[in-house]
């Protein structure tokens, strides 16, 4: 019995996100900010290699999926970027505000 090609990508797809799953899941809060840094970068790496993959295609729904591949990547990267903004602006520090006597004098002239 010889296996095809599709069944045996299927399996690594299969275990790709089993074993990303349980990755992910053992990461520790202190390190999830680092985490999301480097998938956008693995994303990035994905856009290009679906731009490849939609160029060297024939078929128009090779094409197609490879675009849209294109599209979802692009998505997944610059929402990646956003929330690791918000998860950096999390620790930054506070500016005070001004003291409320400072007001007071201002409104008694």
């Amino acid at each position: 019995m010889e296996v095809t090609h599709t069944i045996t990508n299927l399996i690594i797809f299969v275990l790709a996100i089993y074993v990303g799953y349980h990755v992910v899941w053992t990461v520790t809060p202190a390190l999830h900010t680092p985490l999301m840094a480097v998938t956008n970068a693995i994303s990035a790496i994905v856009i290009v290699g679906a731009m490849l993959a939609a160029a060297l295609t024939e078929t128009t729904l090779g094409r197609t999926m490879g675009i849209l591949a294109v599209v979802l990547a692009a998505v997944n990267v610059f929402g990646g970027f956003l929330v690791t903004r918000r998860m950096l602006e999390m620790f930054r520090k506070k500016e005070k505000k001004a003291p409320a006597a400072d007001a007071g004098k201002g409104a008694s002239k």
